[in-house]
């Protein structure tokens, strides 16, 4: 994983509802000052084929 420029690696906060907090999208201010972050979101399908 890159580090980012500052020299710290990212972090998420203790208790954080991850799925509501990654589903948010950034507001204006954020995008202007670079402050958000592309999450892409993977799903794994456990139906069986048979």
């Amino acid at each position: 994983m890159d580090k980012k420029k500052n020299g710290q690696e990212p972090t998420m906060a203790p208790g954080m509802n991850d799925q509501e907090e990654l589903k948010q999208d950034a507001n204006d201010e954020e995008i202007d000052k670079g402050e958000y972050t592309k999450v892409t979101r993977l799903s794994f399908d456990e139906v069986d084929p048979s």
